[in-house]
């Protein structure tokens, strides 16, 4: 929320696709509403995927691991500048060019969304948003892979991007 005035949520169709309609979003997440999400790796030029812990505040999945920033898109947002807002405030990731990884849906009891997902490499300083991280590291794919197979990570970016980025060495 930005002061008192709590942000608008594009609501999206089964088609991928904008319906026109944008509710608050507390509204979207108390009535799991179909909306839209951005999904980016950091890797380094190493290869390594950054890894971060939520905060225990977070809406949804609070306290798991990801191998992704991201968020909502807001009213009238295109996803790419969605994306590059998203890793910029949660990881002070700036100045990168973002690769399409392409657009997939997920649902489950707690989110619905059409996820816009993008990788970039980065060699910067990572500097997290207080309220959304909580702890991170760079790790290879052979150790994510350990990771996310002993730690509770969450579901959307495992089943999303999880396949993907894991089978890369």
């Amino acid at each position: 929320m930005t002061g008192s005035v709590e942000e608008q949520v594009a609501l999206y169709g089964a088609d991928g696709r904008p319906t026109g309609q944008a509710v608050p979003r507390s509204e979207m997440r108390a009535r799991n509403l179909r909306h839209a999400a951005t999904l980016i790796v950091v890797r380094n030029s190493a290869g390594e995927v950054y890894v971060h812990r939520r905060t225990d505040i977070k809406d949804v999945f609070p306290g798991r691991y990801d191998f992704a920033a991201g968020g909502v898109l807001q009213a009238g947002e295109d996803p790419y500048d969605a994306a590059v807002r998203e890793v910029a405030e949660e990881l002070g990731v700036t100045g990168v060019d973002l690769e399409p990884l392409g657009e997939h849906d997920y649902a489950d009891e707690h989110t619905t969304y059409r996820a816009f997902a993008y990788t970039c490499v980065y060699d910067g300083p990572i500097t997290w948003q207080p309220e959304e991280v909580a702890w991170g590291a760079w790790v290879g794919v052979e150790r994510l892979r350990e990771l996310v197979a002993t730690l509770p990570f969450v579901p959307d970016t495992v089943a999303v991007l999880g396949e993907r980025i894991m089978r890369e060495a």
